[in-house]
């Protein structure tokens, strides 16, 4: 898995938060969401007062976990704002379910989020109650979005197959692989799961 941009660590860590809640009926506890960074890839630099601080060559994430809800925040390496994201998980008590986002944290930026649908999660049944097209990417010639079948299958019962789960654009689809016209991100549906 690449880790060369906010983006490319916010989408398996959602998709990894996602599981944990599932699978503990509930929020990770901070120990668990710093070791889901870890294992992306990110290093653990500095725990205390609070908050976590982790990087790699490219993004450093700072983790701000709080009663009810978890933060990260996702920075460029290279201090270029523009590319900043927020991953907020917490629990809805209007819709009675949890909930994860990813949005840009500069919204003057991009004016509405990334196109990214959220997860929301029923908090009785723990089922799924959206289509969030999450996976991890890997850097070649394109970026790729590696998407599992489970993740397809939910996306192709969303209807919205021909948009693109990063930034909302259109997509071109060619046997297993999408292309979107306006990112350029190459969507992959790999067997693993």
């Amino acid at each position: 898995m690449d880790v060369n941009e906010p983006i490319m660590a916010a989408f398996p860590i959602a998709k990894r938060l996602w599981n944990a809640i599932v699978n503990k009926k509930g929020l990770p506890d901070p120990e668990e969401v710093s070791r889901i960074i870890e294992e992306i890839g990110l290093r653990n630099l500095y725990k205390d007062e609070g908050i976590a601080l982790f990087r790699n060559r490219y993004v450093v994430a700072l983790l701000i976990p709080r009663k009810n809800m978890i933060v990260i925040d996702f920075i460029s390496a290279s201090g270029e704002l523009s590319d900043a994201l927020e991953l907020v998980a917490y629990y809805d008590k209007e819709i009675e379910c949890y909930v994860i986002e990813i949005i840009p944290a500069n919204e003057l930026e991009y004016e509405e989020n990334l196109g990214i649908e959220p997860v929301i999660i029923d908090a009785k049944t723990f089922e799924l109650k959206s289509y969030p097209v999450l996976g991890e990417f890997e850097v070649g010639r394109k970026v790729k979005l590696k998407i599992d079948s489970y993740t397809f299958k939910l996306w192709r019962e969303s209807g919205k197959l021909n948009v693109c789960p990063v930034c909302g654009g259109e997509l071109r689809w060619k046997k297993e692989k999408a292309v979107c016209l306006d990112c350029g991100i190459e969507v992959i549906i790999s067997e693993e799961r």
